[in-house]
């Protein structure tokens, strides 16, 4: 999903930073739904080490929790005040599960979105994600609850433990992309506003857009990702038509592979290369460049 272009000056951007206290103690335990995924986990560590209890909501965990089980939902949100809610993509979960937290003493959701709620058309039919994050939004602001939302640019973790990883290791990144850019914002950087937003005051009522502070192409990003790693890595753009077809090809289905083209749809069509203040007006610094991620991220790409 993408976002409004916005931007803010500095002096507004200083003045809405100053705005924001220290993280609060808690004896009560902040849950993170997908504790364990690019965000999540990050979000994790960096409570632990503010010394904040966390509570991880995964089916491994004690007590288990499962998005499609409403039985586990009570237990992992006993004692809870505060949220980070990552949602289940393709399913409709969000509002019965803030209604139901809100019933149990949530006083505050930091909610993960993304880009394009807001974009009349930015999603295709096939891309399931869209719904569920233009419900996911209706329901925390609906909800009565402290909140705020967050919506990310491409992550831009993809690249080294996500969607494309296994690509940049076989030298070739194949996408329906064409020559369209894309902000990439890094995961530390969300996990770092997500961190602000569920510890500090001044957050309420904010919606985030993140991304990085420039637009890369595809072929900018494999550029990036070589001089880093030392890999030689080339980007050849497909058509939605041709990807698709090499994805059944591989053993997707033809649902699965509409929806992976669908989800990089927007790129080609030049709506994912804006600029978003969100992470200088939540922390008060410039997001991280995409460089600095590909050389923090070099060893992912040598194993």
């Amino acid at each position: 999903m993408t976002k409004h272009l916005t931007e803010q000056s500095t002096t507004s951007t200083t003045k809405h930073r100053a705005t924001h206290s220290a993280p609060h103690p808690t004896k009560h335990p902040i849950l993170v739904t997908g504790g364990t995924g690019k965000s999540g986990r990050r979000v994790v560590s960096r409570l632990r080490a503010l010394g904040t209890p966390v509570r991880i909501a995964a089916r491994s965990a004690e007590p288990p929790f499962d998005w499609r089980d409403r039985t586990t939902w009570d237990a992992a949100l006993d004692g809870v005040r505060t949220v980070y809610l990552v949602p289940l993509d393709g399913e409709l979960l969000t509002r019965p599960f803030v209604e139901r937290a809100a019933r149990l003493g949530v006083e505050r959701v930091v909610l993960l979105s993304g880009r394009g709620v807001d974009v009349p058309g930015y999603s295709g039919e096939a891309n399931s994600a869209g719904a569920t994050h233009v419900d996911g939004e209706s329901a925390v602001r609906d909800s009565g609850l402290a909140w705020t939302i967050l919506r990310p640019a491409w992550f831009a973790q993809n690249f080294s433990e996500g969607f494309f990883r296994d690509a940049i290791l076989a030298g070739e990144l194949r996408l329906p992309a064409g020559d369209g850019a894309a902000s990439f914002v890094d995961a530390e950087d969300i996990a770092e506003v997500a961190v602000a937003a569920l510890t500090e005051d001044g957050h309420t009522g904010q919606t985030y857009e993140l991304s990085g502070p420039r637009a890369l192409t595809m072929a900018d990003a494999v550029a990036e990702i070589s001089r880093a790693s030392g890999r030689a890595i080339r980007y050849v753009p497909l058509s939605h038509r041709e990807f698709v077809t090499e994805l059944i090809g591989l053993g997707w289905s033809a649902a699965e592979a509409e929806e992976y083209a669908e989800a990089v749809g927007p790129i080609r069509r030049g709506l994912d290369a804006g600029l978003s203040d969100g992470v200088p007006r939540a922390l008060g610094r410039p997001a991280r460049d995409f460089s600095e991620y590909a050389d923090a991220s070099a060893k992912a790409w040598r194993d």
